[in-house]
Formats: C-alpha cells, sequence, structure tokens
C-alpha cells in the first residue's frame, strides 16, 4: 500500500516507518541491506538529509531524520 507524504514542518525531525510487501525478509540478504545503507548515506551527504537514527529489521525500517 503506498501512500503520498507530505512533510509540512520543513525544520521538523520526522519518524518513519515502512515495510516490505508480505513482510518478506528482504534485508537479510546482504545485497539489499548495503543498498539502504548506500542510499541512506547518498541522501545524508548530497541531498541535505540529517539523519538522527534508523533500525534495518529483516522486513522493515525505522528511520528518524531532518531533510
Amino acid at each position: 500500500m503506498s501512500r503520498k507524504y507530505k512533510f509540512a514542518e520543513k525544520n521538523g525531525a520526522y519518524f518513519v516507518s515502512f515495510a516490505t510487501v508480505y513482510w518478506i525478509d528482504v534485508f537479510t540478504r546482504i545485497d539489499y541491506f548495503e543498498t539502504i545503507i548506500e542510499s541512506l548515506d547518498y541522501c545524508r551527504k548530497n541531498k541535505g538529509m540529517e539523519i538522527y537514527g534508523y533500525c534495518i529489521m529483516p522486513s522493515h525500517i525505522h528511520l528518524i531524520f531532518r531533510s
């Protein structure tokens, strides 16, 4: 299920969680895990994302950030 979120508070920090379809344990596979880490690092270095914390679980991710 997909929803379009709008971040109304430009200076606010946000907590987001998202899961894989059918809760498949995608992130136990090292290639997918590394892709997430590289993507977060890219956003931090090139897009100005401030990452306060994240937790990558086998089938979902929790992220606290400011954009």
